[in-house]
């Protein structure tokens, strides 16, 4: 049935009788649960212009649409989940939409953090801070120090998040410790620059989901996604629910991870 399942379910599209919550819960292995999942939460604007209103009024819908995923997630026992907020190219979008993201990344920060705490989620920011407002950069730090030795799940949020900057800032980590001799060019390896990304210390996504129906990574997690499974629905993300998460999971578990190999 899994593997019929799996068909029905391919890059989110469902085929047919929609499987119910109880149905798909009882299809998944616990033992076999993707440890770390990431998210493209893409949609947003969309979702709020097909219902005759603003762009904006779609990012509201979708930090309630995150938080069921923190939640769903920290109750299956999923242990990392990282997601895109706000990327290194979103700042080219019109300045009144970057402005109201940056609100609503503070408002977030001021109204949520005490819940996230509460709830044993650690929180981990991972971008570029050093052209943020000082003040939202301290809110973070703050943030990272409170949760920093809950349990229950690290969420990891991208906020002016690359891919590629990314790389470059490990790079430029990396030469770093060779110019001070403390690391020997020949020494370079995965590992060490696995070590230097914003992710370090942590097992790759096993899942990425992207809402929203686009079929790209939108310069998320280069590194970190060589040989991670991906799912895509045309669900925009303040509608993206648990069902939609478990039918990721359900597909997850229906491939065959080759890593490469035969």
């Amino acid at each position: 049935m899994l593997g019929e399942l799996g068909e029905h379910l391919k890059n989110g599209q469902a085929a047919g009788a929609a499987p119910s919550e109880a149905d798909l819960m009882a299809m998944i292995d616990r033992a076999r649960l993707p440890r770390h999942i990431a998210v493209i939460m893409d949609g947003n604007g969309r979702w709020a212009k097909r219902r005759s209103m603003p762009r904006l009024a779609g990012y509201r819908p979708g930090i309630e649409s995150l938080k069921r995923a923190i939640r769903h997630c920290a109750e299956l026992g999923i242990e990392i989940l990282t997601v895109y907020a706000f990327s290194t190219e979103n700042w080219e979008r019109p300045q009144e939409e970057v402005n109201f993201l940056f609100k609503l990344m503070d408002e977030v920060m001021e109204r949520d953090l005490d819940e996230l705490h509460k709830n044993d989620i650690q929180l981990r920011i991972i971008g570029r801070r050093d052209t943020l407002d000082p003040r939202l950069a301290a809110k973070f730090k703050r943030a990272e120090d409170l949760t920093k030795d809950n349990k229950r799940l690290i969420l990891n949020v991208g906020f002016n998040y690359g891919g590629r900057a990314e790389i470059v800032d490990a790079a430029k980590k990396v030469a770093a410790r060779v110019l001070s001799g403390e690391l020997e060019p020949s020494a370079i390896d995965e590992g060490v620059l696995s070590g230097a990304m914003y992710t370090s210390g942590l097992p790759d996504p096993d899942l990425l989901i992207r809402t929203g129906g686009d079929s790209r990574i939108s310069n998320f997690l280069l590194w970190q996604l060589a040989y991670t499974e991906i799912w895509i629905t045309p669900v925009c993300w303040p509608e993206f629910n648990k069902i939609h998460l478990l039918q990721a999971i359900v597909d997850y578990q229906g491939r065959e991870r080759r890593f490469g190999r035969v």
